[in-house]
């Protein structure tokens, strides 16, 4: 069995409402093991019978489609990829008042990597590493004009993104 982490997009937000007990259940209706969900944004650790992560993430997104009657993006990682992420450490970071990473399904290309800069300002830098992009917020979130939204519009990907204490903490709930 390979343990992954889900992070789902969506989950609980514009009036949608998953009771994480439904969650758990609609991972083991389609064979997911050792379910547990950590906080009410779409976070769902589990072990699966199989490490072919594409064809997981798809047949979670239709199964969570189908059940939710929305699309339900989905993004995987493993504890180890998780761990890595959790560890991220860059001098900006150390002097920023939040950061956040976003979840993608695929590194960005040049072109992608090019828009997501044009979006930097005074208040807002990113960096971008394999499949996450890091959003460095050097004052408190409100005074930023950035988002999830604005951030898969202007890049036209999907992504769900999560503070680093959250991704510390699942980090910790499912060591390497």
């Amino acid at each position: 069995m390979q343990k992954y982490i889900a992070l789902l997009r969506a989950i609980n937000v514009g009036g949608r409402i998953v009771k994480m007990e439904a969650l758990r259940a609609h991972f083991e209706s389609i064979g997911c093991a050792n379910v547990e969900t950590y906080i009410a944004s779409g976070n769902v650790i589990f072990d699966a019978g199989t490490s072919a992560e594409e064809a997981l993430r798809r047949k979670i997104e239709v199964h969570l489609e189908s059940a939710l009657g929305h699309e339900v993006s989905t993004f995987l990682r493993t504890p180890a990829e998780l761990a890595a992420i959790a560890a991220f450490n860059d001098k900006a970071a150390a002097s920023a008042e939040a950061l956040n990473v976003a979840f993608l399904h695929a590194p960005l290309d040049e072109n992608e990597l090019e828009t997501l800069m044009s979006l930097r300002t005074d208040i807002d830098d990113f960096r971008s590493h394999g499949r996450e992009v890091y959003w460095l917020c050097k004052t408190k979130q409100s005074d930023s004009k950035f988002s999830n939204a604005l951030f898969e519009r202007k890049l036209r990907i999907p992504a769900t993104f999560r503070g680093m204490n959250t991704v510390r903490k699942l980090a910790a709930l499912c060591p390497a």
